[in-house]
Formats: structure tokens, sequence, C-alpha cells
């Protein structure tokens, strides 16, 4: 857990530091890199590690994603520009990765199937405490000390973990394999370069050049040149990074592609709830973002009692039911009034994280019993690697869409000159005394639209959540029961 808290505060604690980071290193026209750098590194190197967990073990993996994610931490509170700054983040995300898909993998290598839920809502729990105190103690640190402390602070808290990981953590000894494990090194560089070019399009489109420009069509047509070739490697490789029966298998494949979708549908809540809460609601930053975390209230709840129902119904209509309610709940937001209470979108909110902590939990916990522990690492970190393409790719999708309705309903605004994409609006906003009652008025008006359409595309995403399950996941999920040193099929499924 405490290995986990380190990734999960991560991106809380940077945002509120933000303002002070510009102010001292200047390069505001980067500084989304600081996000998107280190959402990159964790994405493409997810199935590398869990690769690697499979072949040598979780223990090193994990102690070398937190000596990485401290050092790379050092390095980012000793950087001296914005362009080491960066850099030294994306040194961070390379030991994010490991953390995120091998503490996943961990509980359920140690937790029978019947612990699993209890052990995944307490990981939940981090990240639900994530959510509400790193806004607080980045702009603590932030303002009364140095935003440099938000980085050190890790230094302490990874210490303690590495402590505990290397003293307590006993994994069951395995079988030595009758050859010597090699690394797909040629898989893993092809893996991590079309991962980083798509990833770049699809973060930086729109937002650093338009989406039908020169960059963004090169490098959609180099990562699509590079998957080409990376699919080409990995079919011919002894020990692919990326396997083969990641796709072949039903009961992996689902869950990869609905857990991507909801990747997908969690960038409308994410991304576009506290514009909304700050633009139309009048909210501060603090107060948007507790509309917004009351989510990560009810998702560990949900997801702690989530085995009372599939042990009686089964993973795959567990699941169902739980994205069926986000869907319902998800099409009730655009009929929110205008401009509304704070109370009604955090009601949405806690509805939603109630939903998906029934539909996610159920999913992760019924793919890793499917497989055995040689496969485990690598079906976790696909899983994983699938839903963070989801959210890169949604916040592509959503944000094209919110900017395209917001320049069409702008077009008949009554002063001229008024800014035609969301962040421009949401700054404008913030002083209003600026505009006139009618633009204020028409602003958020149209911010309303821009977001109520960005909730019915996530309602979409959780239809194709529910196609992928009812199309493609077995009615049963195959369990395995597995004894230290080999899998045994049990003779039931859930």
């Amino acid at each position: 857990m405490l290995g986990m808290a380190l990734a999960a505060i991560d991106g809380t604690i940077v945002s509120t530091a933000v303002p002070q980071i510009v102010g001292d290193l200047g390069g505001f026209a980067v500084f989304s890199w600081l996000f998107s750098g280190y959402l990159l590194a964790v994405t493409v190197t997810l199935p590398l590690y869990g690769k690697l967990s499979d072949t040598f073990g979780r223990k090193p993996v994990l102690i070398a994603g937190i000596v990485l994610f401290l050092v790379g931490s050092l390095l980012c509170a000793a950087a001296w520009n914005m362009a080491a700054l960066i850099a030294f983040r994306i040194v961070q995300g390379l030991g994010g990765g490991a953390l995120q898909g091998t503490v996943q993998t961990i509980a359920a290598d140690l937790y029978p199937l019947k612990e699993r839920p209890r052990i995944q809502a307490k990981l939940s729990t981090v990240w639900a405490t994530s959510a509400v105190a790193g806004p607080v103690v980045g702009g603590l640190l932030a303002g009364y000390a140095d935003w440099r402390w938000i980085f050190l602070i890790n230094l302490p808290v990874g210490a303690i973990a590495l402590f505990l990981v290397v003293r307590h953590l006993h994994e069951p000894a395995r079988p030595r394999p009758a050859t010597r494990p090699r690394i797909d090194l040629a898989g893993a560089l092809g893996v991590f370069a079309t991962g980083s070019l798509l990833l770049t399009a699809l973060v930086q489109g729109g937002v650093a050049w338009p989406w039908l420009s020169g960059p963004s069509l090169s490098l959609f047509a180099a990562s699509g040149v590079l998957g080409a070739l990376t699919v080409l490697i990995e079919r011919r490789a002894a020990e692919p990074i990326i396997p083969g029966w990641v796709w072949r298998r039903r009961t992996i494949a689902s869950v990869n592609l609905a857990l991507g979708a909801m990747g997908l549908l969690m960038v409308a809540p994410t991304v576009f709830l506290p514009t909304y809460a700050q633009s139309v609601l009048g909210l501060g930053p603090i107060a948007a973002g507790f509309v917004l975390s009351v989510m990560t209230l009810s998702w560990p709840v949900s997801a702690a009692l989530s085995d009372r129902v599939y042990n009686r119904i089964g993973f795959r209509l567990t699941a169902i039911v739980g994205m069926s309610a986000a869907l319902l709940i998800l099409l009730a937001f655009p009929l929110l009034p205008y401009p509304g209470e704070p109370w009604q979108p955090a009601l949405i909110m806690l509805l939603l994280g109630a939903a998906l902590g029934l539909f996610q939990l159920p999913l992760i916990v019924g793919v890793q019993s499917t497989v055995g522990w040689s496969e485990r690492g690598t079906t976790t970190a696909s899983v994983l690697f699938c839903r963070q393409v989801g959210q890169s790719l949604g916040a592509a999708l959503f944000g094209a869409v919110a900017n395209g309705v917001l320049a069409a309903r702008l077009l008949d605004a009554p002063d001229p000159g008024l800014p035609d994409d969301l962040d421009a609006v949401a700054r404008a906003l913030e002083h209003p005394g600026a505009l006139s009652e009618a633009a204020t008025d028409h602003l958020r008006r149209a911010v309303d639209t821009a977001v109520d359409y960005v909730y019915v595309g996530a309602a979409g995403a959780a239809a194709l959540a529910l196609l992928a399950l009812i199309t493609l996941a077995p009615r049963r999920f195959p369990v395995i029961t597995e004894a230290p040193e080999e899998g045994r099929r049990d003779t039931t499924a859930a």
C-alpha cells in the first residue's frame, strides 16, 4: 500500500503546485508535459514490467520500481529548468509503471480468491485518500514551503516502503526454468517506441498542434508502422513482451477491451467535472476537487462488497450490472438543471463511484484468477495498459468534442472576440468582471452544454464496455486455483 501510495498521490500533489513551478522555472508553454511525460512513461512500461515480473519474480521488479521512482523524485527536486524537470518526471514514470502493475499482481499472488476483494478494496482506499490528501498537501507545501518539497516528501514514504518490501515480502519458491530466461529486447523497444509515438500524438493533438497538421499525421503514421513491425517481432520472439495469448483468450481480451472503455469514460469526471464545477457552478478549485473526490469514497466501499455479488452471479454478470448502472448515471448528468447546486453533480459522482467499483474489481480479480503465477504479471499489465491507453484516447477525443461544441455555441455570442476553447473559457470566467453579464452567462451555458456532450460520449464508452462483455466474455470465467509450485484448474467457474 505504501508503494502504491507513491504512484497514487503523485498526480494530485503535483497539479496544485504548477503555478509555483512555472513561476520559478518558466516554461509555461510546455508545462503540460509534467503530466503527459509521466503518464507516457507509466503506460508504455507496463507490459515490460509485467513480463519481467513473470520471468524474474515480483519482488525484484517492485524494488527496482521504488528505487527508480525515488531517484526520479530526488532529481525532480533538484531540477534547474522546465526541460530538466520534465525529463526527471519521465524517470519517475519509469518507476511508477513498475509500482502500478506489480502491486496489483502481488495482491493476487498472496491472497486467495475469497480474500482478494478485501485486499483490492484496501488498495483502492490508497487512491481515494490520495485524491483528497494530494491537493491539500500539495497546496500547503507550495504555499508555505517550496514546490520542491512535493517531490522530496516521496523519499521517506518510499524508504519505508522499500524497507518493508525487502524485509517482509516473501515470494513462494518456484521451480527453476529448464532454459535460461531470455528478455525480448527488440519487442520491448518496439512496444516502448510505438506507445510513445501514439500517446504523444493523442496527448498533444489539438493542443500543441491541430489534429490534421503535419506533426499529428506524421506521429500517427509512424506509430502505425512501428506497431505493425512490433507485431511481427513479437510473433517471432521466443518470450514476447506482449504474448499473442493475451488477445486470443476470450476472457482476457474482453476484460482488456472493457477496461479500455472504462478508461475512456473516466476522462469525463476526472478532466471535465472540475472545469464544470468552477466555470458553471462558480466553485473554487478546492471545492471543485471535492465534488469529484466523492467518487473515490463510494468506489472502495462498492469494491469491497462486490464479492457478495459475484460469488452469487459470477464475475461477468456483476460487471455488466455495474456498467449498466454507470451508463444510466452518466446519461443523468445532462439532465441536471442549469446552473444547479453543487450537491447534484456530487451525488452523480457518488453513484458513479459505486457503479464503477462494482464493475472494475470483479473484472480484475476475475481475469487474474484465470491464469497461473507465470502469466499473472503479463495479464495484469495488459489490463492496466489498456485502461491507460483508453484514458489517453478519451482525453484527446472528448477534448475535441468539448471544444467543437463550445465553438459552435459561441458563434452567436453577445460580445465579439470571446475565447472558443475550454481552457481559455475557464480562464476568462475566473475574472468575470472583465466580461459583460450577458457574455459571462453565455460562456457558462456554453461550458455546461459542452460538458453535457462529453458525458453523453462517456455513456457511449460505457455502452462499448457492455458490448465487449456481452459479446466476447464467457458466461463463466474459468477460475484456476494455484498451489505454490503449479496451477491446477478448478472444477467450478465464476
